[in-house]
């Protein structure tokens, strides 16, 4: 009896804390909105699982958060068989083909297409599943070599690729900026993302492409300021949880 009492004190702890965190975080999407002079509805809040406990998922999901996001394909077909037709899953990690199968059927949205044959073979595999899946393409748009994207111009240039699809449906542009001291100094790569993703709607202006992934915990209000439609957001949700 004692043991239940005091596992239910500490979920009854880690809901207090996911709310105060998701406050936070909502205070700060609405105050950079403001600064921008944007609605805070125009800026979807994704919250990273990957580091999560099962725990603190489902205490976010009590408080509203329907856009969940997972880097690792594996644990998105895992966590997906935990939650309802309610949560939205995204995946936001890299995606290898070979694991393209499990995870499409499972996800509203898919951030990190960095190769114009990681597209094909969702294409591909759109038509054998018969889906329609929504895709962002990954831009390194910070030039560092660890990072998987497409370099601006390449994307540019192969664009053509893009409007071959036959059920992929291309919906934006995803990236990050580098990790510095300053967070201002992610400003230009931000901005830089949201004049690619302008020139490419002059490209193919029939093609709708509403979104704009990028901004996490540290950097999301520069983020929101220069254009981002999407938001990915783990630590900031944790903050005194510990695993």
């Amino acid at each position: 009896m004692l043991n239940t009492i005091n596992v239910s004190k500490t979920m009854m702890a880690v809901k207090t804390q996911i709310a105060e965190n998701l406050s936070r975080v909502r205070e700060r999407i609405a105050a950079a909105c403001g600064r921008a002079d944007r609605d805070p509805a125009s800026v979807r809040l994704v919250a990273v699982t990957k580091y999560a406990e099962l725990e603190w998922v489902c205490a976010l999901v009590e408080q509203g958060v329907t856009e969940l996001g997972e880097s690792r394909p594996q644990q998105l077909v895992e966590r997906a068989s935990e939650f309802g037709p309610t949560v939205d899953w995204h995946l936001i990690g890299h995606l290898q083909r070979n694991k393209a199968r499990r995870a499409l059927p499972l996800v509203s949205l898919i951030h990190s297409v960095d190769t114009f044959r990681l597209l094909s073979t969702l294409d591909r595999l759109a038509v054998e599943l018969d889906l329609q899946p929504r895709v962002l393409l990954e831009v390194n748009a910070s030039g560092e070599s660890q990072k998987h994207g497409f370099l601006p111009d390449e994307l540019a240039s192969g664009w053509n690729q893009c409007l071959k699809c036959e059920r992929v449906q291309v919906v934006g542009l995803m990236g990050m900026a580098a990790r510095v001291g300053d967070v201002e100094e992610a400003r230009p790569a931000f901005r830089q993302l949201r004049e690619l993703l302008d020139r490419l709607r002059l490209l193919s202006p029939v093609m709708q492409l509403p979104e704009l992934s990028m901004g996490m915990s540290g950097d999301f209000e520069i983020a929101i300021e220069e254009g981002a439609t999407i938001i990915r957001v783990g630590s900031g949700l944790y903050e005194g949880l510990s695993r």
